[in-house]
């Protein structure tokens, strides 16, 4: 699925108009019927509204649905914040419409006419929509303050009041809803974390946009979903043998941390690599023999840490390195000889991300299209800080251009950008992952991949998004509370049989 950004998606309403054709206040008429049937599917028939509207499309929105709403014999109040102009023409419309039912509509520029809020209203916020290009002041932003303390639930229509689309509103008065009613795409202002506490739940409505507009347009960013998965999945010949699908090795585990080890190698084993190496330090052998049965393990010449591979690299079809193995300088050494030895892409993770930071030199040795996956404190030690979420992912864009590399930053709709500009949010995963270890399943997850020969850019968007539903999975089972990074693993084989269905 395509993210636009406003202006695209105002030049998707407009091509619409034209092709369909449809006249933009019938065109309206349809999105609100949508978000009408969302409450009525939803448990708010019968309900009380309060609604709240500008004097932009998106006012008109809030009166297009306060009119329908009546119809169906709910009570509705509307307010409508006036801003010293009439108002657009679709507004202007729905406000004659709505001036011929008896809905109460109360006019102001003053919070008096706005309180109190009724208790056990539903709040529905249409006040300002995706063509605000300034932060909310004065009047607007007291409204917004009060209607957040109301205590009521929030439905934002469109996008809540006070959010930019496509650009950072850190510190921006705006709406907190408990819903976000949204039509056709997602926007960029939904999947950035600085955002969460406004958007709520995300619910993107069909309201049918004129589907010929797509092919002509390339957003920056697409978000995962069956049908990209689909088509990069590949499925096993029936006369496959273990050769077809890579022989791994996976650099993990320390003193202390051989668990990483034992979850990055079950995960691998799990997505389906042909034959697994691990190399650990002394102290890991008897604990991988044991737990992992189907990998063969390589110890270093160190009982605690990584010092050293004395192997062929090149023997291997991917190599997964970083999980659990500490930041000694012998270990920074270690990696430094791996990067300038490995000449194919391969997974780059936690240690070795964090020694990466501060070993920057060694970004030369980094073999082209290798799979860095920071979390967002690894990432800010890599490339340094950003101010807000949407530098942070314009930086990763940046960076995964200039060292050619693929970039992902995890976090709930984790960000995958590509070398040649590209970029993914991923659509599955939940806070139950948010556990120490779950990096550590995803590592395996990649090298995984691969080793199976997926590209590197296919490996990362399959990676995450399997990473992503098989914690989905998990949740099901244990909850986002009780579940493990070793649930991820176990639901695995489940996830991939829900993509095999896709295809």
């Amino acid at each position: 699925m395509e993210i636009l950004s406003a202006d695209q998606i105002r030049a998707w309403d407009e091509y619409t108009i034209q092709h369909e054709p449809i006249a933009s206040i019938d065109l309206m008429e349809r999105a609100t019927a949508r978000c009408l049937s969302w409450l009525t599917d939803n448990g708010y028939a019968g309900r009380s509204f309060s609604i709240y509207c500008g004097k932009g499309n998106n006012g008109g929105d809030g009166l297009a649905l306060a009119r329908m709403l009546s119809i169906l014999e709910n009570k509705v109040a509307v307010h409508i914040l006036e801003s010293g102009h009439k108002g657009t023409d679709d507004f202007q419309v729905n406000l004659f419409r709505l001036e011929q039912t008896s809905v109460e509509i109360r006019l102001g520029d003053g919070l008096a006419p706005f309180q109190p809020v009724p208790s056990g209203d539903v709040v529905i916020d249409a006040l300002f929509g995706s063509g605000l290009n300034r932060k909310l002041e004065g009047i607007a932003a007291q409204l917004v303050q009060h209607l957040n303390q109301s205590g009521n639930e929030i439905i934002a229509i469109d996008i809540p009041s006070g959010l930019f689309v496509n650009s950072s509103s850190r510190n921006n008065v705006a709406i907190h809803a408990n819903h976000t009613l949204s039509f056709q795409c997602y926007k960029p202002a939904f999947l950035v974390p600085e955002n969460a506490a406004a958007v709520g739940e995300i619910h993107i409505l069909d309201i049918g946009l004129h589907p010929d507009y797509l092919p002509q347009v390339t957003g920056e960013s697409e978000l995962l979903d069956e049908t990209i998965i689909g088509a990069i999945f590949k499925p096993r010949k029936s006369f496959a043998n273990k050769g077809n699908f890579g022989h791994a090795l996976l650099m993990a585990g320390s003193y202390g941390k051989i668990g990483a080890a034992v979850l990055g190698a079950r995960a691998c084993l799990r997505s389906g690599v042909g034959l697994l190496t691990c190399q650990v330090p002394v102290c890991g052998y008897e604990i991988l023999q044991s737990t992992v049965p189907e990998a063969m393990i390589m110890v270093d010449a160190d009982e605690k840490i990584h010092t050293g591979f004395t192997g062929d690299l090149g023997m291997y079809s991917a190599v997964g390195i970083g999980p659990g193995i500490g930041q000694d300088p012998r270990t920074a050494a270690f990696l430094g000889d791996v990067l300038q030895r490995y000449k194919k892409p391969m997974v780059v993770d936690a240690d070795a991300l964090n020694i990466l930071s501060t070993h920057p030199d060694l970004f030369s040795f980094l073999p082209p299209y290798s799979i860095l996956s920071p979390h967002p404190k690894e990432f800010e030690r890599l490339f340094g800080a950003s101010p807000d979420d949407f530098a942070r992912i314009e930086m990763a864009r940046e960076q995964a251009r200039a060292h050619q590399c693929v970039i992902i930053l995890k976090g709930h709709y984790t960000f995958v950008a590509m070398p040649d500009g590209k970029s993914y949010f991923n659509s599955t995963g939940n806070a139950g992952m948010a556990k120490g270890g779950s990096g550590d399943v995803l590592t395996g997850i990649l090298t995984a991949l691969l080793s199976q020969s997926y590209p590197a850019g296919e490996a990362a968007v399959l990676g995450v998004y399997l990473h992503g539903l098989a914690g989905d999975l998990a949740a099901r089972s244990w909850s986002q509370e009780s579940m493990l990074p070793t649930d991820l693993t176990d639901h695995l084989g489940q996830a991939f049989q829900l993509i095999q269905k896709s295809r």
